[in-house]
């Protein structure tokens, strides 16, 4: 961003006026280490022009008497860009944000450089919150949303810096103009943040995910020897997110350390911690709350793990899938336990695992269980 030195000339490199000052187009480097590239008229900002700052940002648009006018685009440092609406050089209007692989992250409104009315914030998952900020900027108030990725399906009340404090489940309805408006579900269901730890896998153990209740459900598998297995409640179209893989969360060396037989509904949530279904979680009797730990392994999945910021659950894995399935049909993800020889361990996989590994590979693909 802009630095108290930016006015505060070393180097003019371009056309003079009789005054010595840039006309034309120049090439101007501040004290700061900022530099501007653009058209001057008599030592001011006038027509197309850019800031390269000395964090590694940029700021692009039309300059009139030395100031920013108009739509602008600031590029953050880690490769973000922000499109927006100056007045004076300040944002004032409709602004968008993108992330550094070009999905959208924000949308609203800004004044005087804050975020003000009503704003969407979205994760690179697919799910997003709504609602007018606060003084702020900051997605906080007793009338925020969050929207899973089907766009309709919402957990409506109160948000602190977009964190869940309390909601209910809503469904999310377009008016003519375009608007977001609610229709709260009938319903005694209160959502509330609820991160597991190393001990306590949720407080509400029993309360279904809406969204993911929608989706799928569990039964006996159709895979031989594998217990339950997950399928889809309804047709889904690629690339849709079915279910969700919350967990007790425990870490890589506590997961190595123990009998392979405890493993069996763990995954990497990253390179500290472990989601885990422990018993008795692993039925449903005592633990419906999320059901992405009961889908099968399979060589050939129609499913894949991936990361999810859930409203009540915070980080965890999702189950996405990997082509179009159909209602009732099997939900198989690949468990991707590590093929190699680990020192004197051998593999990092169950021997049914591999087992199953070897009959793959021999051109027989079979489904395999947990």
């Amino acid at each position: 961003m802009d630095s108290e030195d930016e006015n505060v000339e070393e180097v003019v490199e371009g056309p003079l006026d009789e005054d010595e000052q840039p006309h034309g187009l120049c090439t101007v480097t501040y004290s700061s280490s900022d530099r501007f590239e653009g058209h001057f008229i008599h030592g001011e900002k006038n027509g197309k022009g850019k800031f390269f700052f000395f964090d590694g940002s940029t700021l692009e648009g039309f300059y009139v008497d030395d100031v920013l006018q108009g739509q602008g685009v600031y590029s953050y440092e880690d490769g973000g860009v922000m499109h927006g609406t100056y007045v004076d050089g300040e944002l004032n209007g409709p602004a968008q944000e993108l992330d550094r692989d070009g999905r959208l992250v924000f949308k609203g409104q800004y004044k005087d450089n804050i975020r003000c009315g009503e704003c969407w914030a979205y994760y690179p998952d697919g799910g997003c919150v709504f609602g007018e900020v606060n003084e702020e900027g900051e997605m906080t108030g007793e009338s925020l949303a969050y929207i899973y990725p089907d766009g309709r399906t919402a957990l409506r009340g109160s948000f602190v810096e977009g964190e869940l404090i309390e909601a209910r489940l809503a469904t999310l309805v377009l008016t003519e103009n375009g608007r977001p408006y609610f229709q709260v579900t009938p319903s005694d269901a209160v959502y509330t943040y609820d991160k597991s730890t190393s001990t306590c896998i949720a407080t509400h153990a029993m309360l279904p995910d809406p969204y993911e209740s929608q989706r799928v459900f569990v039964a006996d598998s159709l895979i031989k020897g594998a217990g339950q297995g997950l399928f889809a409640k309804t047709d889904a179209e690629r690339d849709t997110v079915v279910a969700f893989y919350n967990g007790v969360r425990i870490t890589h060396s506590e997961v190595d350390n123990r009998d392979w037989a405890l493993n069996g509904n763990t995954i990497s949530l990253d390179e500290d911690t472990v989601i885990d279904v422990p018993q008795p979680f692993d039925q449903t009797e005592r633990y419906c709350a999320s059901l992405g730990h009961k889908a099968n392994h399979s060589f050939t999945p129609n499913c894949k793990y991936d990361l999810f910021v859930h409203p009540r659950f915070g980080s965890i894995k999702c189950i996405r899938t990997l082509r179009a399935v159909q209602k009732e049909e099997e939900l198989t993800v690949a468990y991707g336990y590590d093929h190699g020889a680990t020192g004197k361990n051998g593999p990092e996989a169950p021997d049914w695992y591999k087992q199953e590994l070897h009959v793959f590979q021999h051109g027989q693909a079979v489904p395999t269980v947990h």
